[in-house]
């Protein structure tokens, strides 16, 4: 993790929905991998896929029994991130609240992202 802080944190809907995602998996996982890719209408969308072990570089997140795998060039993208679990009447699906976030297209699937600068990050304690 950088200068001790995580970079992601799990809401408890979130944990017992990847807990869930991890019990239906074909095979044993190690957790799940979260990211970020250019693409879509505002510039970037999150990832997510199962993960069977860790990769080198990636922070891992341990929350609430479940680990979450950060992929290294999403790093600087999700610090501070919140991933959520939201159903509604006509959805269910994994929710980032990301402070880095400036913006989100009207369908849903692509967010602009603004990384956060390494020079702002406070020093390691």
């Amino acid at each position: 993790m950088i200068a001790n802080f995580k970079v992601l944190s799990l809401t408890d809907r979130a944990a017992d929905q990847i807990k869930a995602i991890m019990a239906q998996a074909d095979k044993p996982m190690a957790g799940l991998r979260v990211g970020v890719r250019n693409g879509g209408c505002a510039g970037m969308t999150y990832t997510m896929e199962y993960a069977e072990e860790r990769k080198p570089g990636e922070d891992v997140v341990e929350d609430q029994g479940v680990q979450v795998f950060i992929d290294p060039k999403a790093v600087l993208f999700l610090l501070g991130t919140e991933m959520d679990f939201t159903t509604t009447k006509l959805a269910s699906q994994f929710v980032f609240n990301n402070p880095n976030q400036t913006s989100a297209c009207g369908c849903g699937e692509s967010v602009a992202i603004t990384p956060v600068s390494p020079e702002l990050m406070p020093a390691s304690a």
